[in-house]
């Protein structure tokens, strides 16, 4: 019993307060979507090399949770999940991008650090209408937020990772 308390409290203190699902922040952006799909990716060696040369940001994981919107048999987008650390704890933000290789928006799904660090829909709303091929920098692209600054680093850092996985695996030619 004394394991089963021990393993439900580090489950506990490993998750992150959810703010939206990604399903729903999907059929936010994409309102004609009649069906939403997800699947997890699991990157090749090669692919996860390629992925941190062209992102410049180490990966933590080879796994990734990809959402497909759809309206009938139509891709519309798609949403790439990223889970960064900030300081100690996660935020997963979904990237939310078009079939024609934009940066439709971004959405903080869930943010465990405390609530003053948590990016504006202000500030987030920069991520709007970026091409894939634009590897967004903190400082020059993308202004920092005072006192968030670790905050910002991982919603940008995080944008060039699913740019890259949005690049080598989704974007049609």
């Amino acid at each position: 019993m004394k394991t089963l308390s021990l393993l439900i409290v580090f489950a506990l203190s490993l998750s992150a307060d959810v703010l939206i699902t990604p399903e729903e922040a999907l059929s936010l952006a994409y309102k004609d979507a009649t069906k939403i799909e997800k699947r997890n990716i699991l990157l090749t060696n090669a692919q996860a090399q390629k992925i941190q040369e062209e992102s410049k940001v180490k990966l933590s994981s080879k796994i990734y949770r990809l959402f497909t919107a759809q309206k009938d048999d139509t891709v519309l987008g798609y949403g790439i999940l990223i889970n960064e650390t900030v300081r100690s704890k996660n935020a997963v933000i979904l990237y939310v991008i078009s079939v024609d290789s934009l940066l439709k928006s971004i959405e903080i799904i869930a943010f465990n650090e405390p609530p003053e660090y948590l990016p504006s829909k202000t500030w987030s709303a920069q991520f709007q209408n970026i091409e894939t091929s634009k590897m967004l920098r903190l400082s020059k692209e993308i202004p920092t937020i005072t006192g968030a600054t670790m905050s910002a680093k991982s919603v940008t850092d995080g944008s060039r990772v699913a740019f890259a996985l949005y690049n080598e695996l989704l974007k049609k030619d």
